[in-house]
C-alpha cells in the first residue's frame, strides 16, 4: 500500500479558515444556454461534496455535469443543473434559497417565508427533530412492511413518514413515528424497547436467528443524518452489496446497447490518486448516491468530471483514502467496486409505480400495505411523507409471482385506497426530459469505447474559466 503523507491540521484551524473564508456561491445563468450554473467556492473538509450535492438533490434538481477540485485545501465545484423538465432555475426564491444552503453557517437561518415562496417548505430529509425513528435492515420478503406498520398503529404509533429500499435479496427502511395518543416523540425507554422487542420478532419470525438484521429505535437527537444516506448506510451494514457485479465489459469497455453499471478502479501513481471510473444509466441523484458511497467508506475526492450522454452517465474520480492512502491490492478495489454498483442500484425501482394522494389519517400506512399484500403486490420500494392533513407518497410494487401488475388488479387496488391513486407503468431506462445531447454510436464495431476524461483539457479549463466569475460574497 503507497502512502501519501499530508501535514497535519488541527480542526479548530479548520473550522476558523471556514469561518474567515466562507463559501461563495455564484449563480449562472447566461454562460450556457440549456442550464444553470451553480459555482461554489469554499475553504475544503471532509464531505463538503456531499454536503453540496444534498442540498441540490433536496430540491429535486437534476445535475446533468460537475466539474471538481479540491487539491491544497480549496475546494471548487460548477454544477450544471435544471429542474425536472429540463429548464433553467430562473425563481429568485429558489435561487436564494440554493445561495444560502450551500453555506453551512447561513443554512439554518434560511426564513421561513424564503421556503414558502420556493413553493413548498423545503425540509432536508434527515432524521427528524420531532419525531421517533424506527431503522429496520434484514432479508426481503412479500408483507414485511405491511407485518411492521399493523405492529405500530397496534402499539399507537403514527407513522408520519417512511422511506424503503429493496435490493439484492435485502431491505432497508427508516420509518418516522410519534406518539398517536399525545402526539410527539415517543420518548419512554420503556415504551421503546417494547415497541422494539415486537418488531424484531416480526422480523425474526421469517429470518431465523442465525440472519443478518438489525431492528433499532431512536429518538430525536440533536446531531442529524441524512435519511437517504441513512439508509445507504443500513444497506452497507447489511451487506448487499457482496454480491453486487458489473456488467461483462473488460477494461472499462461496453458491448454495444449495454447500459448496465461498470465501474473499474486503476492507479494514477505519477498523481498519488487512485482513479474511479463509473459507466451507468443516468438516473435522479445518482451523483448523490456515488459521492455518499465514496464519502462513508473513507475516501476524499479531490477532482473529479460527472457529465450525462443521452441515457448514459459517466463519472470520473481522482480519490485517496482519509489517511492519504492509494488502493494498491485487488481486495481493496474489488471492495469499492462492489460498493459503488451497490450504491447506484439500490434505488433503482422495478414494477409499477403507484403515486398516492389521500387524506392523512392515523394507520394510513398500514392500510396501503395491508392492500397491496391481500392483492398478492409486494413492495419494492416505498417513499411515503405528511403534509399537514394530505398524504403522499409512492409505492413501487411488482406481482409476486415476477409477473406484470395485473390491470384489474390495479383498479381493484385504487378503489380501496381511495383518494387519488395514479398507476405508471415505470420503464426502468430513466431518461431526462430534456437534453442537448445524443446518444454516442459506434459503427466500426461492437464495442462502445469508455470516454477518456482528460483533467488538463477539461476540468482545468473549465475550473480556470469559471472561478474568475464567482461574484461577490453573498
Amino acid at each position: 500500500m503507497e502512502f501519501i503523507y499530508q501535514p497535519y491540521i488541527d480542526p479548530e484551524f479548520e473550522s476558523l479558515i471556514e469561518r474567515i473564508y466562507p463559501p461563495r456561491v455564484c449563480i449562472d445563468n447566461d454562460a450556457c444556454e440549456d442550464c444553470t450554473l451553480v459555482k461554489v467556492d469554499s475553504a475544503n473538509k471532509h464531505g463538503i461534496l456531499l454536503e453540496m450535492v444534498q442540498v441540490l438533490t433536496d430540491l429535486d434538481l437534476v445535475i446533468s455535469k460537475s466539474y471538481i477540485s479540491s487539491d491544497g485545501g480549496w475546494f471548487m465545484d460548477v454544477f450544471h443543473v435544471t429542474d425536472q423538465l429540463g429548464n433553467k432555475l430562473t425563481d429568485e426564491s429558489l435561487l436564494l434559497y440554493i445561495q444560502q444552503a450551500l453555506c453551512p453557517s447561513r443554512r439554518e437561518k434560511i426564513s421561513r417565508e424564503i421556503q414558502t415562496h420556493v413553493g413548498r417548505e423545503v425540509i432536508p430529509r434527515d432524521v427528524s427533530t420531532e419525531h421517533t425513528a424506527l431503522e429496520m435492515a434484514g432479508i426481503d420478503r412479500p408483507g414485511l412492511m405491511s407485518e411492521m406498520s399493523a405492529v405500530l398503529l397496534e402499539l399507537g404509533c403514527n407513522v408520519t413518514s417512511a422511506v424503503a429500499w429493496t435490493h439484492n435479496t435485502r431491505a432497508a427502511c427508516i420509518i418516522y413515528v410519534e406518539d398517536g395518543f399525545k402526539g410527539g416523540p415517543i420518548t419512554d425507554p420503556i415504551r421503546l424497547a417494547h415497541v422494539e422487542d415486537l418488531l424484531e420478532n416480526v422480523v425474526e419470525a421469517h429470518d431465523g436467528k442465525r440472519e443478518r438484521r438489525s431492528v433499532r429505535l431512536t429518538g430525536p437527537t440533536p446531531s442529524q443524518t441524512h435519511t437517504e444516506r441513512r439508509l445507504h448506510q443500513l444497506m452497507h451494514a447489511d451487506g448487499d452489496y457482496e454480491r453486487c457485479c458489473g456488467c461483462d465489459g473488460v477494461g472499462g469497455e461496453h458491448k454495444m446497447g449495454c447500459d448496465g453499471t461498470h465501474v473499474t478502479v486503476e492507479s494514477c501513481k505519477e498523481k498519488g490518486y487512485s482513479v474511479v471510473y463509473v459507466r451507468s444509466r443516468d438516473r435522479p441523484k445518482l451523483l448523490f448516491d456515488t459521492v455518499c458511497a465514496l464519502t462513508d467508506l473513507q475516501y476524499v475526492v479531490f477532482h473529479a468530471v460527472v457529465a450525462s450522454k443521452g441515457s448514459m452517465a459517466d463519472q470520473e474520480y481522482f480519490i485517496r483514502q482519509k489517511d492519504g492512502c492509494t488502493l494498491d491490492t485487488e481486495s481493496e478495489r474489488h471492495r469499492l467496486t462492489q460498493c459503488l454498483i451497490a450504491a447506484i442500484e439500490r434505488r433503482v425501482s422495478h414494477g409499477m409505480r403507484l403515486e398516492i394522494c389521500t387524506q392523512n389519517r392515523m394507520g394510513l400506512l398500514s392500510d396501503i400495505t395491508r392492500i397491496l399484500r391481500e392483492n398478492g403486490l409486494s413492495i419494492s420500494r416505498v417513499e411515503l411523507e405528511t403534509r399537514g392533513d394530505t398524504a403522499v407518497g409512492s409505492f413501487y410494487v411488482k406481482d409476486v409471482s415476477g409477473h406484470d401488475v395485473n390491470p384489474n388488479i390495479v383498479e381493484a387496488v385504487k378503489r380501496e385506497i381511495g383518494g387519488s391513486v395514479l398507476a405508471v407503468r415505470k420503464s426502468p431506462k430513466w431518461a431526462p426530459q430534456a437534453s442537448s445531447s445524443r446518444t454516442s454510436q459506434n459503427t466500426k464495431g461492437g464495442i462502445e469505447d469508455r470516454p477518456k476524461f482528460s483533467l488538463g483539457s477539461l476540468l482545468w479549463s473549465q475550473l480556470e474559466r469559471l472561478s474568475g466569475n464567482f461574484g461577490h460574497i453573498i
